[in-house]
């Protein structure tokens, strides 16, 4: 009878539970509740567990949208919170700048996609390293809804973005102990015929054996202050060693000047530039061809064009030429217009220039796109218009990720020549140098002044061989010389 009336209660407990919906919820990124279907194996604990879970979640918390770390280029693995432009409890407008990130290409900003109200700010600025999709604040809706998140965490505390680390007070400089110099037991005395004699003859020499030499230089000893014992009064090793234990004063080292120093931090930009180049060094088989270019001839056009432009305050640059010179060569060597991609070269249709601009964060390449199919005023007009930005931190990412092929000038600054790191994954970059006056042979006058500008090509032996590279010099040195030759 009493098991009976156990079996009967089972039934009766597996149809009530039976007639449960077997659904268990989720929170999605923007934490909203979403049906997904519950476990086979344990159906009834996953509905009771989840449902509790939900109800505590939507009683502490009103609806909201989690703002998160974005990737913002191509590249990006982690990026730094470099400033908040709204603070907690701002109205936020869509469009609107909410925060500054410092990628590794760029500073950019991030905007909002919806209007709300920053409820809840949960990484401080100057964070480093945050990876991608790190929480960064929370928005909601209606501003009275911000205080129900003033004491909001995120859920996984184990994936919390790092907190900036507090400048921790300076060590103080150890206390410099004192050692007791044990003196050696003395030497038994020399023999008559041993004995010491004056290590400087009438002349002032000092006579001393090389080793000598080196421990007193080592010790800032002056040798003509020991006593020799060697042949001639010669000073051997042991007597300066001898004159260190009994003179240990007149022997102490100079006092190292103070060393002053300031570290600085490294941004992101910089930091995976540093990287980046160090992979080129280290992975890319680089070689270098130096070819000298007479300017003459572009000089010539040159004062002639800025004169006809001068009315509109146009300035054509040995520069631009250079840019002109260097795409049309790689239309014609478009081997050097490729890029290795570990399994496969990759030549590119288009000639996209990368112009190297020094800027306050670090090196940066904007880019001219077509630059084989411009003219010089609009080659002008880019790489002026594009630095401009760049130093003011204000390029786009499609205007400086990218590029076919990369030119380095550091002729404003005299130098002759150098050579440049390839900016993977291109195969070349062209590194110019300033232009010199030079006195050359001719076959009129016999000899002739004329200015040359040295260039040097980098270039990926995987991608161009060393003939290819060369032939590629001896277009760019015909369309130099022979600027009007760039019309055709």
């Amino acid at each position: 009878m009493q098991r009976a009336m156990v079996s009967t209660s089972s039934k009766r407990l597996t149809s009530l539970l039976s007639l449960m919906p077997q659904r268990s919820y989720s929170m999605s990124r923007l934490v909203r509740l979403t049906p997904t279907v519950a476990k086979p194996s344990s159906p009834k604990l996953t509905i009771l567990n989840n449902f509790n879970i939900n109800r505590r979640f939507l009683a502490s918390f009103p609806e909201h949208t989690k703002i998160v770390l974005p990737a913002l280029s191509p590249t990006m693995e982690q990026g730094t919170l470099a400033k908040w432009a709204k603070k907690e409890g701002d109205h936020v407008m869509e469009g609107d700048l909410i925060a500054e990130i410092e990628t590794d290409k760029a500073t950019m900003g991030l905007e909002a996609t919806d209007e709300g109200y920053i409820a809840k700010i949960l990484v401080p600025e100057k964070s480093k390293d945050l990876p991608l999709r790190t929480l960064l604040c929370i928005m909601v809706t209606d501003q009275s809804q911000i205080s129900a998140f003033a004491d909001y965490k995120p859920e996984d505390e184990s994936a919390a973005p790092p907190q900036p680390q507090a400048e921790q007070p300076k060590a103080e400089p150890p206390k410099p102990v004192q050692t007791q110099i044990q003196t050696p037991p003395p030497p038994p005395p020399p023999s008559p015929a041993a004995q010491a004699q004056p290590s400087t003859q009438s002349t002032g020499r000092v006579f001393a054996t090389p080793l000598a030499r080196k421990l007193a230089g080592e010790r800032n000893i002056d040798l003509s202050l020991v006593t020799g014992s060697g042949p001639d009064g010669q000073v051997r090793a042991e007597d300066v060693q001898r004159y260190v234990v009994d003179t240990p004063k007149a022997v102490a080292a100079r006092p190292a000047a103070e060393l002053t120093y300031q570290d600085l931090d490294i941004n992101n930009y910089r930091a995976v530039t540093a990287k980046r180049l160090t992979q080129s060094k280290q992975t890319v088989p680089h070689y270098y061809l130096t070819i000298d270019v007479d300017l003459e001839n572009v000089l010539k056009v040159r004062k002639d064009l800025n004169e006809q432009l001068a009315a509109e305050s146009i300035k054509i640059s040995i520069n631009d030429f250079v840019v002109k010179a260097s795409a049309l060569a790689c239309r014609k060597v478009p081997e050097a217009n490729s890029a290795w991609m570990d399994t496969f070269i990759r030549k590119y249709n288009n000639v996209d220039i990368n112009v190297a601009v020094a800027t306050p964060n670090g090196l940066i390449t904007p880019i001219v796109f077509n630059a084989d199919q411009k003219g010089l005023s609009s080659i002008n007009f880019d790489v002026t218009s594009l630095a401009k930005k760049a130093k003011e931190n204000k390029l786009q990412p499609h205007e400086f990720m990218g590029g076919t092929f990369t030119i380095s000038n550091l002729g404003m600054f005299g130098i002759k020549s150098f050579s440049a790191v390839i900016n993977p994954p291109q195969s070349c970059i062209l590194a110019v140098g300033g232009a010199d006056r030079r006195i050359v042979p001719d076959d009129k006058n016999g000899h002739r002044v004329a200015t040359f500008m040295s260039v040097t090509l980098s270039a990926d032996h995987r991608v161009v061989d060393g003939a290819v590279g060369a032939k590629w010099l001896e277009h760019f040195k015909k369309y130099m010389e022979n600027p009007a030759s760039m019309l055709l």
